[in-house]
């Protein structure tokens, strides 16, 4: 891995640090750490340069491309504010930390889950298709969007962020702030707040007595869904059914197709949850659906290969 060509590209989120080699527009390496909780943007980025040296790239580290959960606008190395992470509370200059370990380093910056969309338009669900819509059901929900064979920013770095459309005027908290967002009713941490409130008001669901007083896992929900317990068949049906809610109003505003949905929640449910979204959104048009969802194929490596993929001036 010491050949020039070779980009790192690092996907930063909440809870993991995704670290991968690429050459030539294929991973060849890969190397994953926790994000630490305590620390704030500091300890991130000295753990993202951490990760980044276990990928073990002979050689000065020359390309750096980074994608993380906030917005980022093109052209610039700032990232942020991000909830995701500990005391992420304004832009942090993400390319000024690394080089203090990279000093040669040229760096890139994006939001992750555009990173990822553009991985999965080069190389995964939407390879081929000239315009998509990627949608990433995990703690939270992303979503990124590909017009004309663009991957769109937007002014502010904004473009894309389905999870913070309003579904439910005046309903759920988000942990933006907001209320009534898609994230809120359709991410992992928005269905384990329901729940979570709604058995401490005294109805009672597997979801808390599975979880007790640890992270309710996507693999928690659905256990509790495979034991037909019904808060957890209501909340997971209401996630898809709102899901397909919003791709629709992406649909009406931007006239995508294609839609390619992943995350780990999604990824959980697999086909059937695909299929409800599908649905939604077609029942939500005012005309015969041409939107068709799929799955999205490059798993935990989308992120970090999006984020070398920012060196890829002429796609990109």
């Amino acid at each position: 891995m010491s050949s020039p060509s070779t980009i790192v590209g690092v996907d930063l989120g909440g809870t993991k640090i995704y670290a991968v080699a690429v050459v030539d527009g294929e991973v060849v390496a890969t190397a994953k750490r926790s994000t630490p909780r305590v620390g704030g943007p500091a300890a991130v980025l000295e753990r993202v340069a951490d990760t980044i040296d276990k990928l073990g790239v002979a050689g000065a580290v020359r390309r750096i491309g980074v994608g993380g959960p906030g917005p980022s606008i093109a052209g610039s190395s700032l990232l942020g504010p991000a909830a995701n992470l500990p005391g992420w509370d304004r832009p942090v200059d993400i390319a000024g930390a690394l080089r203090r370990r990279f000093a040669d380093a040229e760096v890139r910056v994006d939001n992750d889950v555009n990173a990822a969309a553009r991985a999965e338009w080069l190389h995964g669900a939407g390879a081929g298709a000239d315009d998509l819509l990627a949608v990433f059901v995990g703690t939270g929900v992303g979503g990124g969007v590909v017009l004309d064979g663009r991957v769109r920013r937007g002014a502010a770095g904004l473009a894309g962020e389905i999870g913070h459309l309003v579904v439910v005027p005046d309903g759920e908290p988000c942990g933006c702030g907001g209320r009534g967002h898609l994230e809120a009713y359709a991410g992992r941490a928005g269905i384990e707040r329901i729940a979570r409130r709604r058995h401490a008001e005294g109805e009672a669901t597997a979801l808390v007595e599975l979880a007790g007083d640890g992270r309710m896992k996507s693999s928690v929900i659905a256990a509790a869904v495979a034991d037909g317990d019904a808060m957890a068949v209501e909340l997971v049906d209401r996630a898809a059914d709102v899901v397909g809610q919003a791709v629709a109003s992406v649909a009406l505003v931007v006239d995508v197709a294609l839609v390619a949905v992943g995350g780990g929640l999604a990824e959980r449910f697999g086909e059937p949850f695909l299929r409800r979204i599908e649905a939604a959104a077609a029942t939500a048009l005012p005309w015969p659906s041409p939107v068709r969802v799929v799955p999205t194929v490059l798993g935990d490596v989308a992120g970090g290969l999006g984020a070398a993929l920012l060196f890829d001036e002429e796609r990109s």
